[in-house]
């Protein structure tokens, strides 16, 4: 029997009680609601419940935000804490699937130790704009490395046996009003850009969900959004699983009819639009005859062929969990993601000098910030610190400045025994300059608090950082930033400090990952997974549409750009940015040799990479289309992550997928690859081509 057939089989002994109840998810008591009596005593609180039908062995579905760790934003005084991992955006810098799926399989474990059975992970929306402030939970500005990644994660989950989703569907990629913003795009350049990436990632991991955006897609939400979820998601794709709501984006009953599958968190709904349409609207529709019966009967029978496809209603023992070794999945992640963007020989610190070094600024005596929101995770052991901000709307309480307790400070007074380290909080620029002057070092530590339900204004750093740095490095010629952010940075004092270091939202182990990357002792191989820009004038839309409206204003934001997105607009309006997508250094050296690329359906190019320095590190070689017949266009092709000793070779091969060649014809709803030649270009990041080579492709038609 087919899990098909098997979810068939179960739904038809379903009442109608039962189809209704499992067709919402009610959100767990927390800092905005009481418990509600429709979650049983003793079942701990989480994101969302929905139960189940024990008389034929459905389990209840429990489901966890889950981007960066379990969280726990409140849910569950008696949860001591979960693994911490560094932002989604230190994945993408990692450019490892490998490793995507071990922060994964570390989620999927510790889900199932706390009885959870649906992870709310795997955010795949391109960073369209540097000032969303979601950003720091999605991994890159490219369709390819998005989707490659964003699947491993969710193979890691479903292979503990937990379902995971892959959200948010589609363009979710701004906060500013997102329950009332419009999405504008063209529907081609949508399928190559953001709607390729869901669909490969889909094709590698099969999500048990799909959770849809708040936002509107061309005028439509995207949770009722007939073309996106009917047609191409549930149609073209041949999606099977359910497609949930994000918590309060559900205003309308009829988002049924529309392919929403799941109302997600009914009593932010209720807030938000004053009802909860999947509830009592729905009902009455489905009386009346406007909800068919094989629409209500599809819904769950989509929620049970993955409850069955993923095995949650088979659950034996929860898996023993070990946590150091979880820590060191955090640790590594964040060493692999750490990007070294600038070095004018003051990197690697020696470890065998007194050296004075000045540490400045970042809270880094304390510990490494992360994003806010849903994605925030409550370490073991709970947070060093704890800042509120505020601001305006339903997670405005959710904005503060948590901090990790790994403190950068503390790992460089392990690693550099022999050097004088002093601390200055970076108050004012006078302050911090008295001990720069001082100094044969410093360090200064930049970071920014970004997170859900707010966009950044602009890419400074904020509380007078850029001046203290500006000053210090006025007055120590041996400057080094280390950049704690989920955004790139506006860098005013780039060419003032000898060195920067993008760390992002690092996790728990973060500070000693950095301490690690300073002094030598890891070799930094990360990679940006999304284009620094000079300014916001080099953007697709120096203004943010609706940026300082109130809380509820209507916005519409045109993403013109289409599918030239980051690298891609860049390369298409010949624009050098600050620092460009795949740009990462290292403390050792690459060679590139004996190119060779072929042609025909798709391209395969193969080379020789070898270690040329003096110490053991890893590259990301990265393969681009940079021209196509009679038109230039941008595209990742491929990538590889390498680690190799010094001396030493290997040969690696890659072939393109051919959507990534390809245009979308609209009008035949399928692929066009126009016959012609086709340059790529082997590079060390987007705008750092090695050698170019031209390949011929022959013209066709092809897929969905």
């Amino acid at each position: 029997m087919t899990y098909a057939q098997e979810a068939l089989e179960t739904e038809q002994k379903m009442t109608d009680d039962e189809r209704f109840s499992m067709i919402i998810s009610i959100l767990g008591a927390a800092s905005l609601f009481q418990r509600d009596k429709r979650i049983p005593e003793g079942v701990p609180m989480s994101a969302g419940y929905t139960p189940g039908v024990p008389r034929l062995g459905i389990p209840a579905l429990r489901m966890s935000d889950a981007s960066l760790g379990v969280t726990n934003p409140g849910y569950r005084p008696e949860d001591k804490g979960a693994t911490a991992l560094p932002a989604s955006i230190v994945v993408g810098s990692g450019f490892n699937p490998q490793l995507a799926r071990e922060g994964g399989s570390v989620l999927g474990r510790e889900a199932r130790i706390r009885g959870f059975n649906v992870m709310l992970a795997g955010g795949v929306n391109l960073a369209r704009d540097v000032r969303n402030g979601r950003n720091f939970e999605y991994y890159s500005e490219d369709p390819l490395l998005s989707a490659v990644l964003g699947a491993e994660a969710v193979n890691g989950i479903q292979g503990e046996g937990v379902i995971s989703t892959l959200k948010h569907y589609s363009l979710n990629c701004n906060e500013t009003n997102r329950h009332w913003l419009d999405a504008i795009i063209d529907p081609a350049a949508h399928r190559e850009s953001d709607l390729l990436a869901f669909q490969i990632a889909i094709e590698r991991s099969q999500p048990g969900s799909i959770m849809s955006g708040y936002n509107k897609i061309n005028g439509e939400y995207a949770g009722g959004n007939n073309y996106l979820l009917n047609d191409v998601l549930k149609g073209a794709w041949g999606y099977e699983g359910w497609v949930m709501s994000d918590w309060g984006a559900t205003p309308n009953w009829d988002f049924a009819l529309k392919g929403l599958d799941q109302e997600s968190g009914v009593q932010l709904d209720m807030m938000m639009w004053q009802v909860e349409p999947f509830t009592e609207p729905l009902r009455k529709a489905y009386a009346e005859g406007k909800l068919p019966k094989e629409r209500l009967f599809d819904m769950v029978r989509r929620i049970l062929h993955s409850i069955y496809t993923i095995g949650i209603d088979k659950w034996g023992p929860a898996p023993k969990v070990d946590m150091a070794k979880h820590n060191e999945v955090a640790l590594e992640t964040a060493r692999q993601g750490i990007v070294l963007l600038k070095n004018q020989g003051v990197l690697p610190l020696s470890t065998d000098k007194p050296l004075k070094i000045a540490v400045i600024g970042g809270y880094a005596q304390l510990g490494v910030p992360t994003g806010t929101g849903s994605s925030a995770v409550l370490p073991v052991g709970g947070y060093a610190a704890v800042i509120p901000i505020g601001g305006p709307g339903i997670v405005g309480n959710l904005r503060n400045l948590y901090l990790m307790p790994s403190s950068p400070l503390a790992e460089l007074e392990k690693l550099l025994p022999r050097a004088q380290i002093e601390f200055d909080p970076g108050q004012t620029p006078a302050e911090a300059a008295l001990l720069a002057r001082r100094s044969d070092v410093v360090i200064v530590f930049g970071i920014r608090v970004e997170g859900e339900g707010f966009d950044l204004p602009d890419l400074t750093l904020p509380w007078g950082q850029d001046a203290i740095i500006d000053t210090v490095a006025s007055l120590n010629p041996n400057t080094i930033v280390v950049l704690e952010t989920g955004n790139p940075v506006a860098m005013p004092w780039r060419d003032k400090v000898k060195a920067i270091v993008q760390a992002w939202y690092p996790g728990q182990a973060g500070g000693q990952a950095i301490a690690e990357v300073l002094t030598g002792k890891v070799n930094p191989s990360g990679r940006l997974p999304i284009t620094f820009p000079k300014s916001l004038a080099q953007t697709p839309r120096p203004e943010l549409p609706g940026l300082g409206t109130p809380w509820g204003t209507p916005t519409t934001i045109r993403y013109d750009e289409g599918a030239e997105v980051g690298y891609r607009w860049f390369a298409k309006k010949d624009e050098k940015p600050l620092f460009a997508f795949g740009h990462g250094l290292s403390y050792t050296s690459f060679a590139y040799s004996d190119l060779n690329v072929s042609g025909g359906e798709t391209i395969t190019a193969s080379f020789t990479i070898t270690n040329t320095g003096k110490y053991a590190g890893a590259d990301v070689p990265q393969l681009y289309l940079t021209d196509a017949p009679a038109e230039k266009r941008m595209r990742l092709l491929g990538f590889e992550r390498v680690q190799l000793s010094p001396g030493e070779s290997k040969r690696v091969t890659i072939t393109a997928d051919p959507r990534l060649l390809a245009c979308f014809d609209v009008g035949k709803q399928q692929w066009r690859i126009n016959e012609g030649n086709y340059v790529v270009s082997l590079s060390r990041s987007a705008d750092a081509p090695i050698e170019k080579m031209e390949a011929r492709l022959s013209g066709r038609f092809f897929g969905w």
